[in-house]
């Protein structure tokens, strides 16, 4: 993303009646369920069953590492199992305390979100990136940071293009596998920039305490996570470093992939805003053009991903917990169609793949450039 204060953010106007009336219809019609229902828009009783399961799937294979003086393929098994702990304790755990959308108590949704500090990440470069950019301003090129261009790989169809992209529907799969490990170092220079463009003081945080916090706990994590099975387990040193890669590219393979399946697929556009910065649409109908769900049946694969399966819901709805997309998405798909507003959807996870890498495909051809 670049410098976000040397640049005008989008503002969405639009005259269309029926546009509004929808933005105001889907909130009315949500609102009503709860009410009717007279159920909390938090987290139930389950989403505490998730946190302890993921915290388990993420901590216990590295106690059992340790402990327990795995080597071998019962080694990689431990750094498998805590790249999906890892992936879903992101997911299902962080992404809603950070949204505020876990608990009614601010303590508590601050303590899910800091979950983030386990997986060596910062809190506060994600809540500016990803609440504040990229669900303000979804897939608006130059603004949404999901869509920057990384290296070999092309998400935006304004963006420069470069002969290697035309064979990234092959290679970006490995690439996603890279997505935590270089978060590792480039939190840093994320950091440095939203402390150079007033980012940091917009959140009312000092800039220069930022810095440390974060270098503090790079420090715990690197300590705790690489450190002490560097110092107690019976792998050799080049073991643990694999172990350890292992570990995040697989949770950053699982992570990268979901995310890319909400925005980066054949139905969801890519609008610029003219040359006052406004994007003529409504923003809540915005949401609706950009963004895509998938496989809204299958409950085990929601589960594990914390609701991320249902992103329409989860744009327009980011204080509701997860817990309940699968409810409302009848509601917010039933007012779309009244409305005739698209409702982005792939039945399947096989059929949200196949679009996935067929945009990547055409985003890697001068057809779209």
């Amino acid at each position: 993303m670049v410098g976000t204060a040397a640049m005008q953010l989008p503002t969405y106007r639009t005259d269309s009646v029926d546009q509004r009336a929808f933005a105001r219809d889907v909130r009315r019609n949500v609102q009503a369920y709860f009410s009717e229902t007279g159920r909390s828009t938090k987290g139930t009783v389950g989403l505490w069953v998730k946190v302890v399961v993921m915290l388990s799937l993420y901590v216990l294979p590295l106690v059992a590492l340790i402990a327990l003086q795995l080597t071998g393929w019962w080694a990689v098994a431990s750094a498998v199992v805590m790249g999906v702990g890892m992936a879903g304790l992101g997911m299902s755990v962080m992404h809603d305390g950070v949204h505020g959308s876990s608990s009614r108590h601010a303590w508590v949704n601050k303590l899910l979100g800091s979950s983030m500090n386990l997986m060596g990440s910062s809190v506060l470069t994600w809540r500016i990136q990803h609440n504040g950019m990229h669900h303000t301003h979804t897939n608006i090129d130059q603004v949404d940071g999901d869509l920057d261009s990384r290296g070999l790989l092309r998400f935006s169809e304004h963006a420069p293009l470069k002969p290697i992209h035309r064979f990234q529907h092959l290679h970006a799969f490995f690439f996603y596998g890279l997505l935590t490990i270089t978060k590792l170092v480039v939190d840093f220079q994320t950091l440095a920039e939203f402390n150079r463009n007033g980012m940091t003081k917009a959140q009312k945080v000092d800039p220069q305490g930022a810095v440390w916090r974060l270098v503090g706990v790079k420090f715990l994590y690197l300590a705790v996570f690489l450190g002490l099975p560097l110092a107690f387990s019976a792998l050799p040193w080049w073991g643990v470093i694999g172990c350890f890669a292992l570990t995040h590219f697989v949770a950053s393979v699982i992570l990268g992939t979901v995310f890319q399946l909400a925005h980066i697929v054949e139905e969801a556009v890519q609008p610029l805003p003219d040359a006052q910065g406004v994007v003529a649409m409504d923003w809540t109908v915005h949401e609706l053009h950009t963004t895509a769900n998938f496989t809204r049946t299958n409950r085990l694969l929601g589960w594990y991903i914390g609701g991320l399966n249902f992103q329409v819901e989860h744009h327009l709805f980011p204080h509701i917990c997860h817990v309940h997309y699968h409810r409302i998405a009848p509601i917010v798909e039933r007012t779309a169609r009244q409305y005739g507003v698209p409702y982005h959807h792939h039945p399947t996870l096989l059929g949200a793949l196949a679009s996935h890498v067929r945009r990547l495909k055409a985003l890697g051809r001068p057809a779209v450039a």
